[in-house]
């Protein structure tokens, strides 16, 4: 495969590397922002990784940031590098509409927290990503704008529902993104596409502006192609803010200085905890194969390394699609017709009930449909107990297993996600076989843990990319940094380099 890294050009760079220049004032905010446009207009017509690409606004911002930098303002270490954000978070100078048509063209009158702070260290903002709608799926097919698709192999899905961020990142068309985590949705991208994707502790970010799927559950957080460069727009995001009511009020964890530790590849005396419950049945041997490599190289770099049983984590999968359609289904209910959005019908002739039934009927689509009355069922007279309440009790288990283990090791590792990328259409029909595409990311979000994938090597059997998720205790993010950063300095080493120089070279439309 022709690697897309050749020749070096702005778009290759890591987010570090882009800050390094700018800071040694060898390139501008303005080049790299018009650089990374440029490769957005050649290859997004075939990755479809963007809904919205704000050229005039990014490079406005840019500008800015050049034009401080010269006068001495530097807001943050991230100031001029370019940025694709989810379209899930708010923005008032472009449009957020989830991936729906309940949305379309509208532009919300204010920013989410996670864009103001963007905005405030000076990180520029290239435009809104694809995702499944209102973040409810594996795969980004169930955009309702077309789905996405995965650089490695065109035909692929580039996971869900972050899929246009993750696709964003290893087409080079930005080298940093947000992404946002319910149950995987930062993560599995990051497995199938050979990037990183962090899910930190849930309230570590602040969920303002964030549009709600599931509240106890969803989570913003930082995409890349390094742990290094992770770790830096975490720092950027992260923090308490007080518009958020379950945002801790606590010092972020230093994930930057953590990563740096890291790669310097030396990991004696953490303890790392194989979990017993994630592997075997139903998972692919390619998968399976290069999980094995990643925990021998671990090892090799001085962790001590056991297996823990976590027996409950079976049970987080049908517990998690009890819990995130039911607050699905309240959440979605201000979708209405009257205050904003999409509005169907509305003639004079029919009453609000009506109009609202229209609205929603075209507004919104299958999978949305199908999760909205899976958690109004859940949620119906005599049934609240049996299903809801039942499967948080069941939460209370994954996060006791979690509390148990975290007392023999330090961090937790399995596979991301069970499978490397799948063809595009090959699961739309079992919406079963879809959802266990997030398995092994889904207990993290039950008990609130933050947790990582990062590259751990192609599979055998086809070639794609396969991730290595490291679980770590909530406000203990530092830890998956460090872990994080020590093995991707050894992969690197130990297969030739990056993998993400491996993605084949993308035509120009």
């Amino acid at each position: 495969m022709t690697s897309t890294a050749s020749g070096g050009s702005l778009t290759t760079l890591t987010a570090a590397e882009i800050a390094a220049r700018l800071q040694a004032g060898e390139v501008s905010s303005v080049e790299v922002t018009q650089a990374h446009l440029d490769r957005i207009a050649a290859v997004d017509p075939a990755v479809h990784a963007f809904l919205h690409v704000d050229a005039d606004g990014a490079l406005a911002a840019a500008q800015r940031v050049d034009e401080d930098r010269a006068a001495g303002r530097v807001s943050s270490p991230l100031a001029g590098v370019p940025l694709a954000l989810k379209d899930v978070l708010t923005t008032t100078d472009m449009p957020t509409t989830c991936g729906s048509k309940m949305l379309e063209g509208w532009v919300p009158p204010y920013d989410a927290t996670v864009t103001r702070r963007l905005r405030e260290a000076g990180v520029v903002i290239l435009g809104k990503t694809n995702m499944d709608e209102f973040a409810m799926g594996s795969s980004t097919e169930n955009s309702a704008y077309g789905p996405t698709r995965n650089p490695w192999d065109l035909e692929r899905i580039p996971g869900g529902s972050g899929g246009g961020s993750s696709a964003a990142l290893a087409a080079f068309e930005a080298p940093l993104a947000i992404g946002t985590d319910t149950g995987g949705s930062i993560r599995q991208p990051g497995a199938v596409t050979g990037t990183v994707g962090v899910k930190p502790t849930y309230g570590g970010v602040s969920r303002y502006g964030l549009v709600a799927f599931s509240s106890s559950l969803d989570q913003p957080g930082p995409c890349a192609r390094t742990v290094l460069d992770a770790a830096l727009l975490h720092e950027v995001i992260a923090g308490h803010d007080p518009m958020d009511s379950t945002s801790i009020a606590q010092p972020v964890p230093p994930v930057v200085a953590a990563a740096r530790e890291g790669a310097e590849g030396d990991l004696r005396g953490v303890r790392v905890g194989v979990v017993r419950e994630f592997s075997g049945e139903g998972y692919q041997p390619g998968v399976q194969r290069a999980f094995e490599a990643a925990v021998q190289q671990l090892s090799e770099l001085g962790a001590e390394v056991v297996e823990v049983s976590c027996p409950h984590f079976t049970y987080a999968l049908p517990a998690y699609y009890l819990i995130a359609p039911s607050e699905c289904s309240s959440n979605l209910a201000r979708f209405d017709a009257m205050r904003y959005g999409l509005r169907v019908g509305d003639d004079g002739t029919r009453s609000a009930e009506e109009v609202m039934s229209l609205t929603r009927e075209a507004g919104f689509g299958p999978e949305v449909k199908r999760r909205i009355m899976l958690g109004t069922y859940a949620l119906s007279a005599g049934y609240y107990d049996a299903y809801y309440g039942q499967a948080q009790k069941v939460r209370t288990l994954v996060t006791r297993d979690f509390t148990a283990a975290f007392e023999q090791v330090d961090v937790l590792v399995s596979p991301t996600t069970p499978t490397t990328a799948f063809r595009i259409g090959e699961r739309v029909d079992d919406p079963m076989a879809m959802y266990l595409a997030d398995l092994c990311t889904i207990p993290a979000n039950l008990a609130g843990n933050a947790a990582m994938s990062v590259p751990c090597g192609l599979s055998d059997e086809d070639g794609l990319p396969v991730g290595l998720q490291i679980m770590a205790p909530a406000m203990a993010d530092d830890r998956l940094y460090r872990v994080g950063a020590a093995y991707e300095v050894a992969r690197n080493a130990a297969q030739g380099g990056p993998l993400i120089d491996r993605v084949p070279q993308l035509e120009a439309a």
